[in-house]
């Protein structure tokens, strides 16, 4: 009876082990045009070159001063492929 449960025990951790290797890490960022609209994102989309964006870490946000920016505005998530235009979001 011990003997099975250790292999149970055993076979699970590796099973566990096995998931976490393979899930990888998820990519978040954070992307700003040149008008100042910011937003998340989970990957790079080849935006047009006069939207001009800038990738930052997910974390940049949390070093920003939103409530006194006078030139970078937030916006909230928005589903689907696309990009924020002077607060509306413009989908491709």
């Amino acid at each position: 009876m011990r003997k099975t449960l250790g292999g149970a025990a055993t076979a699970a951790l590796l099973g566990l082990g096995a998931l976490a290797l393979s899930a990888g890490s998820a990519s978040a960022y954070v992307v700003c045009n040149a008008a100042g609209d910011c937003w998340h994102t989970d990957r790079h989309y080849n935006y047009n070159s006069d939207v001009g964006v800038q990738y930052h870490p997910d974390d940049w946000y949390f070093h920003q001063d939103w409530a006194h920016s006078n030139d970078r505005h937030w916006r909230d998530y928005h589903d689907g492929r696309g990009y924020y235009k002077n607060g509306l979001w413009i989908t491709f």
